[in-house]
């Protein structure tokens, strides 16, 4: 199974693909995509979708997992990471992708397993699960990697989960 995570954000959206083969993870790709400040709003919503869209097509996930939203100062940022976060839940619907969404204390209790883990902990773990030389950067790049991770040690449960309702 392949898993897109995303980390929304207007100015940087970081993104990582994860490979789950059996119980071993691989990254794929990783990486953000930026819009430079100063740039009208629908220009770098735009950017942002189109990004995600030749994303998506060009490493065809099975999966996107997102992070939501928890903001409780800048009601603006906010807004215009919502925004971010729309247009990449759309890109995933246009192409029949399922969306998967977690706030960050359950990505830092899959991840750490402690859900008030510090940032530092959380960039540690992914590194050590994807087996990488160091922790990606920017920090908005090891956050998608581990919303991607949580969603692929989820997805197995869940696929448990709804097995056993389906009887």
């Amino acid at each position: 199974m392949r898993v897109l995570g995303i980390d929304p954000g207007i100015a940087i959206a970081g993104f990582g693909f994860v490979d789950k083969l059996g119980h071993k993870l691989e990254p794929v790709q990783y990486g953000a995509i930026e819009t430079a400040a100063h740039t009208p709003q629908e220009t770098r919503l735009r950017q942002v979708y189109e990004s995600a869209c030749a994303l998506m097509d060009k490493y065809k996930p099975d999966a996107v997992a997102v992070e939501k939203l928890f903001f409780n100062r800048n009601v603006t940022t906010a807004f215009a990471v919502g925004q971010a976060r729309g247009v990449i839940i759309l890109a995933a619907a246009q192409r029949g992708l399922p969306v998967a969404e977690y706030t960050p204390l359950q990505v830092k209790q899959a991840i750490v397993g402690y859900g008030k883990a510090e940032k530092r902990q959380v960039q540690e773990m992914v590194k050590m699960f994807l087996k990488l030389a160091a922790v990606p950067k920017p920090d908005d790049v090891a956050d998608a990697l581990a919303v991607a991770i949580c969603h692929a040690h989820s997805a197995v449960l869940q696929g448990k989960v709804d097995e056993v309702t389906r009887r």
